[in-house]
């Protein structure tokens, strides 16, 4: 194993430390496809050439990032600076270009921290203020949120209809599922004609309206620390890693239930992703050496692999044949083979990497 140094593929161009890089006339294009990595001691977003592992560019974003997620057209990458739960913006970076866009103020939703590209919108928790939020590229403005009641809503993830949301609440040890119904019309105030004692007066008010669309939470106790989850290809599990109890626990999503709790032992847990083919699952752990692999379908340890002093960060390769895992203490990305599950390579793409992200260009 080696580590490999990204170069910058920018012609007649110097780096200057602290500020964005554009690539110059001439400098390599990306790719149709890239890997997208953090780093919170730099305060920068790299753009990496999965092919290659060689880091193209790099963006500064601001102070204490965490999670990163690209526009379904690969154009664009939001990035939420987090600040232990102060702060209140997402760095904005244009991934065509390589370069630093005006940030997104949040105003008092602080502490954004999980990230979901869906229908067109950036989707955001913000754990300062207790809410789960969306933001519309398109008219630059908020235009949803609502609270859920919980401490800690760190991670997201939305449907592809967009019409159910998932978050885990680090410190109530539970798991939020939001559904977006139909609810019947509204019928008149109180004393408004058609209410029962009010006189006759024509039809009434409300009456034949049309349907109302709200959102209804459903709450699920889990083990404590819940951070890191994700949902099975399927889409009919959600799994998530409880750190401060080592164990894993598996919800049903259609029945809204608890299935059962895996004692993983896998202590300071921080993110935990499916296989794309679902027959594995991946938990990093801030404190522990090793990479920890469950077999989905037995719901039992395959293996531990050592891949470092902590890891945060996991992503898949679409096609299902790498994971990439941000090894923070040791200032790498870990590369995994998904048939060997042995460690490959190390990307340098930063000190402390953490959140990483798949950037398709359309």
């Amino acid at each position: 194993m080696h580590v490999r140094t990204g170069p910058f593929y920018i012609a007649s161009a110097v780096f200057i430390a602290g500020l964005s890089l554009a690539p110059a006339v001439g400098a390599q294009a990306n790719p149709s496809q890239t890997l997208l990595v953090l780093s919170k001691h730099d305060h920068t977003l790299s753009i990496v050439d999965p092919a290659t592992l060689t880091v193209l560019g790099r963006a500064t974003v601001g102070e204490d990032p965490h999670e990163v997620v690209a526009s379904s057209d690969g154009k664009t990458a939001y990035v939420s600076i987090y600040g232990g739960g102060r702060f209140h913006t997402i760095s904005v970076v244009d991934l065509v270009n390589r370069k630093s866009l005006p940030e997104i103020d949040l105003g008092p939703l602080n502490g954004p921290h999980g990230l979901a590209f869906s229908g067109g919108k950036l989707w955001f928790t913000a754990e300062g203020a207790k809410v789960i939020g969306s933001y519309d590229p398109a008219v630059g403005k908020i235009d949803w949120v609502m609270g859920t009641g919980q401490n800690r809503t760190h991670m997201i993830y939305v449907t592809a209809d967009q019409k159910q949301i998932y978050t885990t609440n680090v410190s109530s040890a539970t798991v939020s599922i939001l559904e977006k119904v139909a609810l019947p019309p509204m019928g008149p105030p109180p004393g408004m004609p058609g209410m029962q004692g009010a006189p006759p007066a024509g039809p009434a008010l409300g009456a034949g309206g049309p349907q109302r669309m709200d959102w209804l939470q459903t709450v699920i106790p889990v083990g404590q620390g819940d951070e890191g989850f994700d949902v099975s290809p399927d889409g009919r599990e959600l799994w998530t890693a409880n750190s401060q109890d080592g164990t894993v626990s598996v919800i049903d999503i259609a029945g809204k239930r608890l299935l059962l709790t895996i004692n993983a032992r896998v202590f300071g847990a921080n993110r935990l992703k499916f296989t794309p083919d679902g027959s594995k699952v991946l938990i990093s752990s801030l404190r522990d050496e090793n990479l920890v692999i469950l077999d989905a379908s037995t719901r039992t340890e395959a293996k531990r692999v050592k891949i470092g002093h902590g890891a945060a960060g996991i992503l898949m390769q679409p096609d299902g044949a790498r994971a990439f895992i941000s090894c923070g203490p040791d200032n790498y990305v870990a590369v995994l083979d998904l048939k060997t599950l042995e460690v490959t390579e190390h990307i340098d793409a930063g000190g402390e990497p953490d959140g990483l992200a798949w950037a398709v260009r359309q």
